[in-house]
């Protein structure tokens, strides 16, 4: 079955390089098709009009539209991470080359998109029916631009 609500992402000229970059990133991951501008325009024949990719099985298009919009943190992507070496890869990757790191596990990618790459153990810990452990692992992760799990952890448990 076909997904019925899939995310349209807008860039000004980077739609074909940004699919690329993020399909190199998550596994089954693939570009599914392209539609070139033709002589008709409104981009230079030849280029990338629409970008259509699947990130681990969510469908997204990409659309070279112009410099008229950009992205802000009011849209963002969250990964859910089962490990810390999963935080770390994903992080690492989409801050490369440009990306600006941000607090509590947010970053902006080279092409200006927002990502929250958040360790699945996070949620657990500001969950606890502990009001006093969760708060710790709230403070703690408001500290934080990566998520460190560990840190979080000892911060949980009342150990520094």
């Amino acid at each position: 079955m076909a997904q019925k609500i899939s995310p349209f992402l807008w860039f000004d000229d980077q739609a074909e390089e940004a699919a690329n970059f993020y399909v190199s990133i998550f596994d089954n991951s693939e570009i599914l098709d392209v539609v070139r501008y033709g002589e008709a325009g409104p981009g230079p024949a030849g280029t990338a009009m629409t970008v259509s990719f699947r990130l681990d099985g969510t469908e997204f298009t990409a659309l070279n539209g112009g410099p008229q919009f950009q992205f802000t943190e009011a849209v963002s992507f969250a990964i859910d991470c089962d490990s810390q070496e999963e935080v770390d890869r994903y992080w690492d990757q989409l801050a490369a080359d440009g990306g600006e790191p941000g607090p509590c596990g947010w970053l902006k990618d080279r092409f200006g998109l927002s990502w929250q790459v958040v360790p699945r153990r996070l949620t657990e810990l500001l969950q606890d029916p502990d009001r006093e452990k969760a708060d710790r692992a709230m403070r703690a992760m408001l500290q934080m631009h990566k998520i460190d799990i560990a840190a979080l952890e000892r911060a949980y448990k009342g150990d520094g």
